[in-house]
């Protein structure tokens, strides 16, 4: 345990944030998807929901603002403006930590090949469907 830290940013994710680069992105996925598949790099957090995850990430992750878009949600099938109440709660998390970034949402035929192209998948016991959410890593200024 460290002081100021989240204790779900356990020593193999808290490694992994800090060796991502700018640019790169780390996807966390609800516990229906296809982590083991579609992951280079997969990290289990079993019996903790998105939401949690999600907070406890971008409390230490700047997010890239060198881009249009860097943070990204899956979409109930093919409804890019459907929102079910776990984008709601992945929206309303994102907004606190970085007010000045839109979730873009992303149909599957573009939110599965990013996933895969991720530098991490964190695959999470959300039991909600379409609870996943991609993030761009940002830098920190000097």
């Amino acid at each position: 345990m460290l002081k100021g830290l989240n204790p779900l940013l356990g020593p193999e994710l808290l490694a992994t944030l800090r060796a991502m680069g700018h640019g790169d992105e780390i996807a966390l996925v609800d516990g229906n998807y296809p982590g083991l598949e579609h992951g280079r790099r997969l990290i289990r957090l079993d019996g903790h929901h998105l939401i949690p995850v999600l907070d406890a990430i971008l409390s230490v992750m700047p997010i890239d603002d060198f881009v249009p878009a860097a943070i990204f949600r899956a979409t109930v099938k093919q409804d890019r403006d459907a929102l079910d109440p776990v984008h709601e709660d992945i929206i309303a998390c994102c907004t606190r930590h970085e007010p000045d970034h839109a979730v873009t949402p992303l149909l599957g035929s573009d939110f599965y090949p990013r996933v895969r192209a991720a530098h991490t998948v964190v695959q999470t016991s959300e039991p909600r469907l379409y609870g996943n959410v991609i993030l761009r890593k940002g830098v920190i200024y000097p």
